[in-house]
């Protein structure tokens, strides 16, 4: 089967949806499919191989946002289309991802889904004849909602079915200022109504965004995310002194400032003796001013000493990081629609410590792989904290349960086999494709 993903890239830092969809296309391939991930904006900042190191970027970010600012810039001679859309423009260009906000963001965001109707129409045209000129994809994935604009034309150009992964996008939209948000929201729900299939990676966030989009009760499945297991696993000696950890970008959203506060609570509760603070994730050039108040909070009540801070760690760092860990707690404010994060730390057998709320109760219950905490204060973490470390055999109980979990439910392998599954209905007679996985590794 030939399947092609569109994702949007963000130039400069780890994001992760490129990193799953990257893991996906080459488990596709891996298993004797055809994947290409094709991406948008900006190129992909991946923390291992591309699975299509060759792909052009489409919906280059500049060009994105002059076509927007300037009406006559949609119809610039080819050459000064050619020129903003240059590799070295759209690499500098990262540099300052995630620092165009209200008005730009919000009109930019309503003319893209607005797809041949918005001022980016132009772009689609490219990313139609490419598809033409290619090999024809058995279906095409969106990794974003917010891409569904571009399905209309494709699906009516080139005959090939559309699906999207919804995740996220709530947060996003609703960032934007008004009236820029309404009509998002409205124009998202026309196009995604309009595709062949629509997943998202919970329950609760497929129920969501069902509910805001006005789509009808189980018009979005559920397809949990995977991740590639190679070089994860659980540390040889635990920690000692124990060790709370954080792994998400540096933001509010994520719940760091709740998990520097919650630090300091349980050293003050002073009956876990030199339990320290590491934290590892993304962090862009605006995040550095949310990260310094983290630190100098701890300063003030003299921990700083106590705790690190690892902004942008690669693959391996990220695994030797997981394996210093004690807990993992991510104690994300905005409603997470999944958390890959969750899955990196059940992949080393790293016992988890969330809220009960989003879509963490789903995971954890499922996986048995944590803690849920009721509320959201700095002291009821670390009281959940507190509890956990000191019963080290029930720690490494919910570790274990974790690992395990991990390998059955949540394998890219598991992963590929449900998007080949929902692709295939896109076939003519929506006839069953078959598994390439290896003998021993049949999908249960």
């Amino acid at each position: 089967m030939k399947l092609l993903f569109l994702t949007p890239g963000t130039g400069s830092y780890y994001c992760g949806v490129c990193m799953r969809d990257n893991a996906l296309a080459k488990q596709l391939c891996a298993t004797g499919h055809d994947a290409f991930l094709l991406p948008l904006y900006l190129p992909l900042t991946l923390e291992e191989s591309a699975a299509s190191p060759d792909a052009p970027v489409f919906f280059g970010g500049l060009n994105v946002y002059l076509q927007q600012r300037f009406a006559w810039f949609r119809n610039a001679p080819r050459w000064l289309d050619r020129l903003v859309d240059h590799p070295a423009i759209l690499k500098m260009l990262g540099r300052f991802a995630g620092m165009t906000q209200g008005g730009d963001t919000g009109a930019i965001t309503v003319s893209m889904l607005q797809g041949e109707e918005g001022s980016q129409n132009r772009e689609i045209d490219k990313l139609v004849e490419w598809i033409q000129r290619g090999e024809r994809p058995d279906a095409i994935w969106l990794s974003t909602g917010l891409l569904a604009g571009v399905a209309r034309r494709i699906r009516r150009e080139t005959g090939v079915p559309v699906f999207c992964s919804l995740q996220g996008e709530d947060s996003f939209l609703d960032s934007l200022p008004e009236p820029w948000r309404s009509e998002a929201w409205l124009e998202m729900g026309r196009r995604i109504a309009e595709l062949d299939g629509v997943s998202a990676p919970s329950r609760f966030f497929g129920g969501l965004m069902e509910r805001r989009l006005a789509l009808p009760p189980g018009r979005v499945e559920v397809i949990p995310n995977g991740m590639a297991l190679d070089d994860y696993g659980p540390a040889s000696v635990k920690p000692n002194p124990p060790v709370v950890g954080y792994l998400a970008r540096f933001t509010p959203g994520k719940g760091l400032a709740t998990v520097v506060e919650g630090f300091i609570a349980l050293r003050r509760r002073g009956r876990v003796p030199g339990v320290r603070l590491r934290c590892a994730g993304t962090m862009t050039a605006s995040d550095v001013p949310f990260l310094e108040q983290q630190k100098a909070r701890l300063a003030e009540v003299g921990l700083l000493s106590e705790a690190e801070f690892l902004p942008s760690v690669s693959r391996e760092e990220k695994i030797h990081f997981l394996r210093t860990l004690s807990l993992l707690c991510v104690p994300a404010s905005y409603g997470e629609a999944f958390g890959l994060y969750l899955l990196e730390a059940m992949a080393c057998g790293v016992p988890l410590v969330q809220p009960n709320e989003a879509a963490f109760p789903e995971i954890l219950e499922m996986s048995g792989s944590g803690v849920l905490v009721e509320g959201r204060t700095p002291e009821a973490f670390a009281e959940a904290w507190e509890a956990l470390l000191l019963d080290p055999d029930r720690a490494v109980a919910l570790g274990q349960s974790g690992l395990k979990a991990v390998h059955r439910e949540y394998s890219m392998a598991r992963m590929a086999e449900r998007f080949l599954e929902m692709s295939a209905r896109g076939l003519p007679g929506g006839q069953r494709v078959e598994s390439a996985l290896p003998s021993g590794e049949a999908v249960r």
